[in-house]
């Protein structure tokens, strides 16, 4: 395939990716390779039986390798009003100062908890697959802390919105 049929199916991709709305999440991990988190819209529910939950990882991202050696994790699902929140996450900042921000508890695996997420998935991570820029982790939800708010926070057309 020539170059730019390839760049125009990649933007046509990311086009059509944008109006793909999205729960926002701060997705957690703590143990031995340490403490990190990052900002994902990529969390999809697997099977219920047993819980199952799938997180998309960039490979390249400075928490891969964190991740990898815990194999724990928790998905923290974003009330509204958690902009900031989700920013900080998905940006540049050190891994220790973005956890300043916020209140965290820790999970049943050790995995930091926000005690204001809508609801908190603690995970073990059971198996992976790579899948271009991307690992795709099959996590075992371990327990579960469901949250006071009602409104949601979401990811759509590059821009975040509210909804009940």
């Amino acid at each position: 395939m020539p170059h730019d049929d390839v760049e125009t199916a990649r933007l046509a991709f990311r086009e059509g990716m944008a109006k793909l709305a999205a729960a926002v999440s701060i997705v957690t991990t703590d143990g031995p390779g340490g403490l990190a988190g990052f900002t994902a819209s990529a969390v999809c529910s697997v099977t219920d039986t047993p819980p199952t939950l799938i997180v998309c990882l960039n490979r390249s991202s400075s928490a891969a390798a964190i991740f990898d050696r815990n194999r724990s994790l928790c998905v923290n699902t974003l009330a509204s009003g958690r902009e900031a929140l989700s920013r900080l996450f998905g940006g540049s900042t050190p891994q220790q100062e973005r956890f300043a921000a916020g209140e965290w508890l820790p999970g049943r695996t050790g995995a930091p908890r926000l005690k204001d997420a809508i609801v908190s998935f603690d995970c073990e991570v059971e198996s992976s697959v790579e899948s271009g820029t991307h690992r795709v982790l099959f996590c075992r939800v371990l327990d579960i802390a469901h949250g006071q708010e009602e409104e949601a926070l979401i990811y759509f057309r590059r821009r975040y919105h509210r909804i009940r």
